[in-house]
């Protein structure tokens, strides 16, 4: 039997474990990638490793989430420890301004076939240059770094047939977010999501980048495109014809799940407030009344995506909306470069958009927050309740031609009212301009490593001792976000401040949490379905730690949330039965007595609800390696005593 192109990587850069689905495997990675935000928390986790030089092939750490350097000393204090910690360590920096990571990895550095891990949860952008590229936290990435596998659950491969072709003003976009319609939020856990068919030809790598990008919305591992002769062009375009190679599936391959889509039957689609998978036709909801549009983010900021709107508004034939605020984030430098040179960026200025810096900017709360109830319709990936920073905000997805059309109209409108497509060819050639993207030093020694005030000792767990107990904190719904757990925006300034970034731990629904879980000495959260969905951010984890939490006993996790939990040493837990989600309150006082034992007897475990004498049953779902990790008391003292 063949093989899909993610059996042909996994295997190819297998370290141990059997590829067969549920099983625990390891495999050797390749780049590594790093934001800001979490590159931070990163390096000093890799610091405390004590390697010397990273040993991927390639890492680079990105500065792209907060340029906005605002409030005071902190982002640009941390600007500065990322650029020395990378010079010493062997590491590429990409500089505020160059772009956003995603985007900038996708034209420069990302190579078919090989394998990617970054400290973000939009990692999977590369799939759209057939790369394994998987999202995870900050110190799974350190030890990749350090020269460690990767453990992940062996996946199943779900293919994704596309047939027929995109009708005009119908895009990626619309691909993407039909299939969140089909999946939901949650369909892609546990699995990797292939597209193949005969449609895929008719897709540029930036548009495959945008559906690969947004699978992490799905829950998905990743999602991975093959690398054909579109690839080829594209990489040649880049001035990297040398790092392309084939990679498709086999013609007898089977997959564990098929869905298909056929693209001449899309519409233009959009997801409304406040989940990705809220999807519905534009059409549905056209005529509401629109205060702002934001067009850019790692989903939708290339050079085709943002050509498009400058030729809708070309020569003056359109005008924003004057009671609609427009911007535009292009996703890279040169992105930026190459729609000046196309007279994009002349058209975009003179219809009355506002043009903001190569970032990530409005997509996580920095920036370009809404008014009160306000509608923004965004070409982002997510719209969770509070992320654009006004709480009341009503964020809607889209395409970059829905938001065009809105742009112009004031309210939502089916932009194939606009009349004729613009038709934008991929360039041939790219510019190329590198010069933001500082190399690491050639001698090491000769680095000091420049660290300001607001960069704290990193907080570590403690080993695991008998059991554990504590009051339950907090009870939750379903699809509780990371963002919800440790929010982004003004907060991320203090990423590398553990002790007050912890104060922000559930603030947006009890601000006083993080007084009581300190009061408390710690204690347990209990949740409904998909906790910790979104963001890869491992201070979701981390800092509910250095408060103290000793458990979350959900109805079911976030991959990658799921993981960073156990990496720092916290028990996330699942209901033996749904029904005894409503046998604890908040305020019960829990118990695990010996947990050792009970970890390693098996996956099932007992806690005692001592204020209502009841015991409930809950799965953990561990490989031996994780319940070592838990009882070392997280992994970096598990890396610790690996390397001793």
């Amino acid at each position: 039997m063949g093989k899909n192109i993610t059996q042909k990587i996994l295997e190819s850069h297998l370290v141990s474990g059997t590829m067969a689905a549920g099983n625990e495997i390891a495999i050797k990675i390749d780049q590594t990638l790093t934001q800001d935000a979490t590159g931070t928390m990163a390096y000093l986790q890799f610091e405390a490793m004590g390697v010397p030089r990273v040993k991927t092939k390639l890492s680079v750490s990105y500065v792209d989430h907060n340029t906005l350097q605002y409030g005071g000393f902190e982002n640009a204090d941390d600007h500065r420890f990322l650029q020395t910690v990378a010079a010493k360590h062997g590491i590429y920096f990409s500089r505020p301004g160059n772009g956003i990571c995603h985007q900038v990895h996708l034209e420069r550095f990302g190579v078919p076939g090989q394998t990617m891990l970054g400290s973000d949860s939009h990692t999977p952008t590369c799939g759209g240059l057939g790369m394994m590229a998987i999202g995870a936290g900050g110190l799974d990435v350190a030890v990749a770094m350090g020269g460690g596998a990767f453990n992940l659950t062996y996946p199943k491969v779900v293919l994704v047939n596309l047939k027929g072709k995109l009708k005009p003003w119908v895009s990626a976009k619309d691909v993407i977010l039909e299939l969140l319609r089909k999946m939901t939020v949650k369909g892609g856990v546990g699995k990797v999501i292939e597209y193949g068919g005969e449609a895929v030809q008719s897709l540029s790598v930036p548009e495959r980048a945008t559906i690969t990008n947004m699978g992490a919305e799905l829950g998905a591992t990743t999602s991975i495109f093959p690398s054909d002769d579109i690839t080829k062009e594209f990489l040649k375009a880049q001035n990297r014809k040398k790092d392309w190679q084939g990679l498709v599936a086999d013609s007898d391959v089977k997959y564990d799940e098929t869905i298909e889509i056929n693209l001449s039957k899309l519409e233009p689609m959009i997801a409304k407030p406040h989940s990705p998978d809220a999807v519905c036709k534009v059409s549905d909801v056209e005529g509401m009344k629109v205060d702002q549009v934001c067009i850019g983010s790692c989903t939708n900021s290339s050079f085709r995506d943002l050509m498009i709107v400058a030729d809708v508004f070309k020569k003056g034939k359109f005008k924003v909306n004057p009671n609609v605020s427009m911007t535009i984030s292009p996703g890279s430098k040169q992105v930026l470069e190459m729609i000046t040179l196309n007279k994009g960026l002349a058209s975009l200025i003179e219809a009355g958009a506002r043009i903001l810096e190569a970032t990530c900017g409005p997509c996580i709360g920095n920036g370009q927050s809404p008014p009160s109830k306000g509608v923004s319709l965004r070409t982002f990936n997510r719209n969770f309740e509070g992320r654009s920073g006004t709480k009341d905000g009503q964020v809607y997805l889209c395409s970059p031609e829905a938001a065009a059309a809105a742009a112009i109209y004031g309210v939502i409108t089916d932009p194939r009212k606009l009349g004729k497509y613009p038709k934008v060819k991929m360039p041939k050639e790219f510019r190329v301009d590198d010069s933001m993207v500082i190399l690491p030093a050639k001698d090491p020694s000769k680095v000091d490593i420049l660290r300001g005030p607001n960069i704290k000792p990193l907080p570590v767990a403690i080993k695991v001792q008998g059991g554990v107990s504590g009051s339950t904190l907090i009870k939750l719904g379903d699809n509780i976000t990371t963002d919800h757990i440790t929010p982004a925006g003004t907060w991320l300034k203090y990423r590398s401040n553990v002790p007050k970034y912890s104060e922000s731990v559930f603030s947006a629904i009890d601000a006083q949490f993080h007084e009581k879980a300190k009061a408390a000495n710690g204690g347990f959260v209990i949740a409904g379905e998909n906790y910790g969905q979104g963001s890869s951010r491992e201070h979701a984890a981390l800092c509910p730690m250095y408060l103290g939490i000793k458990g979350i006993v959900a109805k079911s996790f976030a991959r990658i949330h799921k993981d960073n939990l156990v990496n720092f040493g916290i028990l996330p837990l699942t209901f033996a039965s749904l029904a005894d989600y409503d046998a604890i309150d908040q305020g019960d006082k829990l118990e695990i007595n010996d947990l050792a034992s009970q970890l390693k007897a098996g996956d099932s475990l007992t806690i005692k609800n001592v204020a209502k004498g009841k015991e409930i049953k809950v799965k953990h779902g561990f490989s031996q390696r994780q319940v070592d990790i838990i009882l070392a008391g997280g992994l970096l003292n598990f890396t610790k005593g690996q390397a001793a």
